[in-house]
């Protein structure tokens, strides 16, 4: 019987998709729920699983795009696994020396095609006896002076690597502007992924149809690195090996935060403003095939444990290429990291249809003054881009500030004074 293998619906609203690779080929045995391809759609990559057990016949090429419901492979499960195959390569094997006699043909006539190489040597010999290896013969030099070339930039094919007539003939001038280095300058042209494209669409919407701006303060890192250094290993004891990092005290301060100033944590819909009463907080996060912004679920309710379980778990999906769009679909308010590889400094882009988001960055250790006396401490600058036509200027510093004292001040206001039962020590 032949099974038709359709596209399923990888999600709501998600009408299309394209074959970003084929795990197998065609002709190929799969076994039932294989993975046999991946897919991209506009919000993720999917795997396709075989739904039954037989040889696979391909529908549809690498890079095509296909609709939901049409038909991207057959699968006869009549066809039974080939134990055969052996012979066939044997026969193949055989029949390789046949074309290596074929090859070998034409090197009996190579000495005739040498032939005329010879000759010009012959023509430039006297000349060039007294040059050395890379140096250009007269004819050669005049050659490469009108062309403004380097002679060093050239390579020689004659006796002893000299610079030949030809070579000079052949050598490519010095472009009118910039330096010449001699440096490979080949190109690659590759078809962007849907996910990819969609991506950079959205972006492009962001910059194009809100009112962006971007706000910026600094964070004094010491409370919070000597949170970490008291309660990090007992933390990790506790918890079955979870870490204690950052981005914990980060989500619980921007929760705080959207508590205090909620129309940061609303959205446009046309002439009207949806505001919520829980905060659902994407976080940027890198796969393997791109940034990825899966959704920590009301971040106000968990614990710093939940909230490190959550984005592990989420982070962990990423990179094994298992996130889902549910996993994406929804969140208030981004938060993104870029301090994890290096930046010191960016002006994030929104995630629409949300408002706001935060970006993080490298901490440094910088002078700063405090009580009046110049002290070192880990530093770190803090930005939040958000859209000015449903938040005001009083709303996004607020906002900011309120993040920037959450992390100076993380006893106090994120943990209640009590560190150990935040941490569920």
């Amino acid at each position: 019987m032949i099974l038709e293998m359709k596209v399923p619906s990888p999600g709501e609203s998600i009408t299309e998709v394209e074959i970003a690779t084929w795990l197998v080929k065609d002709g190929d045995y799969v076994e039932k729920d294989q993975a046999i391809a991946e897919v991209d759609s506009d919000k993720a990559t999917l795997e396709l699983p075989a739904e039954v057990a037989g040889i696979i016949t391909l529908k549809a090429e690498e890079g095509d795009a296909v609709k939901v419901g049409q038909v991207v492979c057959l699968i006869d499960t009549d066809g039974a696994k080939p134990d055969g195959a052996a012979p066939a390569k044997e026969e193949k094997k055989e029949e390789a020396p046949k074309a290596e006699e074929k090859k070998e043909e034409p090197k009996a006539e190579a000495p005739k095609a040498e032939a005329p190489k010879q000759e010009a040597p012959k023509e430039e010999a006297p000349a060039e006896k007294s040059y050395a290896s890379g140096s250009p013969s007269p004819a050669a030099r005049k050659i490469l002076d009108e062309k403004s070339v380097d002679a060093a930039q050239v390579t020689g094919t004659g006796k002893g690597g000299r610079i030949t007539k030809d070579d000079a003939v052949n050598a490519k001038q010095v472009p009118s502007m910039g330096t010449p280095t001699g440096g490979n300058r080949s190109s690659e042209r590759t078809k962007l992924s849907m996910l990819r494209r969609k991506v950079a669409e959205r972006l492009v919407a962001a910059k194009n149809e809100t009112a962006m701006l971007t706000t910026f303060n600094e964070v004094n890192m010491t409370p919070i690195n000597n949170l970490r250094n008291e309660f990090k290993d007992a933390f990790k004891a506790k918890h079955g090996g979870l870490g204690l990092g950052y981005m914990s005290f980060f989500t619980k301060a921007v929760v705080r935060a959207l508590q205090l100033f909620p129309d940061v944590n609303s959205m446009m819909d046309g002439d009207y403003k949806v505001a919520y009463d829980f905060a659902d907080i994407s976080i940027a996060v890198s796969g393997p095939k791109g940034l990825m912004v899966p959704v920590v679920r009301n971040a106000e309710a968990l614990t710093f444990r939940g909230i490190e379980a959550e984005i592990k778990r989420l982070a962990l999906r990423a990179r094994d290429g298992q996130i889902t769009v549910d996993d994406m679909t929804g969140g208030t308010f981004t938060i993104t990291n870029g301090g994890v590889f290096g930046s010191m400094l960016s002006t994030p882009i929104i995630n629409p249809p949300q408002s706001g988001i935060l970006g993080m960055h490298n901490i440094i250790e910088r002078p700063i003054a405090v009580n009046g006396k110049v002290e070192i401490h880990p530093m770190m600058y803090v930005a939040l881009s958000y859209d000015h036509r449903i938040i005001d200027g009083r709303e996004s510093v607020g906002f900011l500030v309120a993040v920037k004292e959450g992390l100076e001040k993380p006893l106090e206001l994120l943990m209640d004074n009590n560190a150990k039962k935040a941490l569920e020590l």
